[in-house]
């Protein structure tokens, strides 16, 4: 094999895969394409050992999850992006071991924060159950 059929060839897997609809080891997913090992899923995509998550991409070890692309070991997220190891955000990038942070980019060990600002725990609650109505987020 020299290097030009190696790459038709590879170029041709590629291809072949990217037009699977299958789910291998899926339990239980809906309208989902291309998830491994994931289960209670409704329109993902190319998610791994995902569970409850609905219209994720690309996201892994993660439950709970509505909208998030990249996102990996996290729970209760919502139009997330880039994050790991987090919980309970919401319209948050690249934030890495967060809990309840509200439009934030790029925090690491951070809770009750809105747009990279801390918050008390109160003042959180209040303050993001207003932002979610208006934004029309549930």
């Amino acid at each position: 094999m020299d290097k030009q059929q190696f790459l038709r060839a590879l170029k041709q897997l590629r291809q072949n895969y990217a037009s699977l609809e299958t789910n291998p080891g899926s339990f239980e997913c809906r309208d989902c394409s291309q998830c491994t090992s994931c289960m209670f899923c409704n329109d993902c995509k190319g998610c791994y050992k995902c569970t409850h998550c609905v219209s994720c991409e690309q996201c892994s070890h993660s439950s709970h999850s509505t909208r998030c692309t990249h996102c990996h070991g996290c729970a209760y997220c919502v139009d997330s992006r880039a994050c790991s190891g987090s919980s309970y955000l919401v319209l948050c990038d690249s934030c890495v071991d967060c809990t309840y942070c509200f439009g934030c980019v790029g925090l690491g060990k951070k809770d009750f924060h809105i747009l990279n600002e801390p918050y008390e725990r109160n003042e959180y609650f209040e303050i993001t159950d207003k932002l979610k109505r208006a934004l029309g987020i549930r």
